[in-house]
């Protein structure tokens, strides 16, 4: 482990291997390119400071260095013990970024390097997951004053922000960059659709045509995972709480069944609901000998792991990424990537196309909290509809495609209302 008070990252010398990672996301990512560009040019963030708990690997470095060639001075700390990428991590702290991840790090490690991020004293916050944010307010508290706002990538974390403003504990304003149109309707659904199926396909190499998935919570993850899903010849079984969107998981052709059902037919089950515990002893016991189980959530807690510790004889771990649980009957359960986020933990996460869009919101979040501090009350935030059309737009350029146009007289029709039958 190489360590200094910039940057603690496993190996300094990986450094040219992340460079290349980095270079090469850079060039699908045209959105962000054309922020960035924008950015060195007016530098808006001189003198400000900004730490962030990401998913260390070549998408979020290149967030991350756009941030840094704006003028910031930049702090970044894992959010996912097994999504950071050590190569991607040492180009970081190369460049500058003060970088402190190590895939694989302890618990204690995980905390230890998120505090020794927000050692810069951060005006603005990018979290994802909430866990940066959190840290502050219960054992960082001297740090608020300096604090104008922070953004949130995850459908997690704007639940863990909500719920803290409605108890009232909030002491800054949140930018909740995932309730934006261009992130949830295709980060969420496009991204995790393809992502969460190339980690599982990746960690197994087994066929899944023919084998009935089970997909738990019909969210935007839910759906773009059942989408990919039926693409790829499975039948789609979704489980939900919520009867609108059960509604709607079969209206668009989809089985519908509870936890307990799908259990039992299932080959190949999926998390995406943002709670605690969906699959636990009850399902485990039920299940298929083979069942494997994967989650796209983005914390552990899914999959009750304690539930299948307590029901197995026996643990072992026949292929990287994946945990056998055999129980007494002699049944084999299959859990991907200890059941974290199986497409950061087990891939390399969403394509670069996707997260383009979602980091430009990222870094257009961080301006706007910029431009508006002291004029936000500590409450969550959606970004104004114009950044989110502005990032639409640009992707659209990008890939050469037009849009019409509405002409002054349909705009005069659409803003009168004397026209009738």
């Amino acid at each position: 482990m190489d360590c200094t008070k910039d940057y603690c990252v496993k190996d300094i010398s990986l450094a040219p291997s992340g460079e290349k990672k980095i270079d090469w996301v850079s060039r699908f990512m045209p959105v962000l390119q054309h922020i960035r560009r924008d950015f060195e040019e007016r530098k808006p963030f001189k003198g400000v400071r900004i730490a962030a708990t990401l998913h260390l690997e070549m998408k979020t470095a290149f967030l991350l260095l756009t941030l840094k060639a704006a003028g910031a001075e930049v702090s970044a700390a894992a959010s996912n013990p097994l999504s950071t990428q050590d190569d991607v991590v040492a180009a970081l702290a190369r460049a500058g970024v003060k970088v402190y991840a190590i895939r694989g790090e302890s618990r204690e490690q995980y905390y230890e390097f998120m505090h020794k991020a927000l050692d810069i004293r951060p005006n603005i916050i990018i979290d994802d997951g909430a866990d940066m944010v959190s840290t502050v307010l219960r054992e960082r508290q001297e740090l608020i004053p300096d604090i104008w706002g922070a953004s949130e990538e995850t459908t997690t974390g704007v639940i863990r922000f909500r719920a803290m403003e409605k108890e009232g504990v909030l002491k800054f304003p949140i930018i909740a960059v995932n309730d934006s149109y261009t992130k949830y309707l295709f980060d969420n659904r496009y991204g995790t659709g393809q992502s969460t199926w190339d980690g599982i396909i990746r960690t197994t190499n087994l066929l899944v045509a023919g084998k009935n998935v089970v997909v738990v919570g019909y969210g935007w993850c839910g759906r773009g995972i059942a989408m990919r899903a039926r693409g790829l010849g499975a039948t789609v079984i979704v489980v939900e709480v919520d009867p609108i969107r059960a509604l709607e998981a079969r209206m668009d052709g989809f089985l519908v069944m509870d936890m307990r059902e799908a259990t039992k037919v299932g080959d190949i089950f999926i998390t995406a609901t943002g709670d605690i515990n969906c699959i636990r002893r009850e399902h485990f016991e039920l299940m298929k000998d083979g069942a494997i189980l994967a989650n796209a959530g983005h914390f552990d807690v899914e999959i009750s792991k304690p539930d299948l510790e307590e029901l197995a004889v026996e643990i072992s771990e026949p292929r990287p990424n994946i945990t056998e649980y055999k129980m007494a009957d002699g049944r084999r359960l299959y859990l991907l990537a200890e059941g974290r986020l199986v497409n950061l933990a087990a891939a390399d996460g969403h394509p670069a196309e996707i997260m383009d869009m979602s980091f430009a919101l990222q870094a257009k979040a961080a301006e706007y909290i910029k431009e508006n501090r002291g004029k936000l009350e500590p409450k969550v935030y959606v970004l104004p509809r114009e950044i989110d059309e502005m990032v639409a737009r640009i992707k659209l350029a990008s890939m050469g495609i037009k849009i019409e146009e509405l002409t002054e007289e349909q705009k005069k029709y659409l803003e009168s209302w004397e026209h009738g039958t």
